[in-house]
């Protein structure tokens, strides 16, 4: 019997080892790159038949632009594929930063996401390690939604991102009023 895309996406997801080996000395955190991810997945692309693209468009939805990066699995043997996208917003003012560094960052970010998203990398810590046993440390202020941003996710929930949304409104503080007016 022939293995589908998604059989053998299945069994990437299970083979893939990709640790956390580059080191943020300022933030006083390990982490992992687009880069470490797909030098990591190349062998077993190559293994179970299957090619890798990534692509990044840039949107702007008022005066909000981000970039958003899709990655694509091509089963070499049967021309099967799926994708999986992701976005990062891009901050033309980021201080020390050109650019071209801004968007280049903002590419890389999403790029590293939505291969995240296909290969079910996990970025986040433990529960166990981030849990303060209500002692408050770990908790940061949460940045009050803006009608410029609720527009944006609206239209980004209109585009069929309602994932996305959901996840980028935990940063928020916001309503019950306002997270049904986002979502519908």
């Amino acid at each position: 019997m022939k293995e589908g895309i998604y059989s053998k996406l299945a069994l990437v997801q299970q083979e893939l080892v990709c640790p956390k080996t580059l080191y943020n000395a300022f933030g006083k955190y390990h982490y992992r790159s687009a880069e470490g991810i797909m030098e990591a997945l190349k062998p077993l692309l190559q293994k179970y038949k299957l090619a890798l693209t990534i692509a990044d468009q840039v949107h702007e939805i008022g005066n909000y632009m981000y970039v958003e990066a899709t990655v694509v699995i091509h089963d070499t043997e049967s021309d099967e594929r799926t994708a999986v996208t992701a976005q990062a917003g891009i901050d033309p003012n980021k201080k020390g930063q050109d650019l071209s560094q801004c968007f280049g960052s903002s590419s890389s970010y999403a790029r590293k996401y939505a291969l995240n998203g296909m290969f079910l990398i996990d970025d986040t810590k433990d529960a166990d390690a981030t849990n303060t046993h209500g002692s408050g440390e770990n908790k940061k202020a949460k940045q009050k939604l803006t009608t410029q941003i609720i527009k944006a996710m609206k239209d980004a929930v209109a585009k069929g991102n309602v994932a996305q949304v959901k996840e980028r409104l935990e940063a928020y503080d916001y309503t019950d009023a306002q997270k049904k007016d986002i979502l519908g």
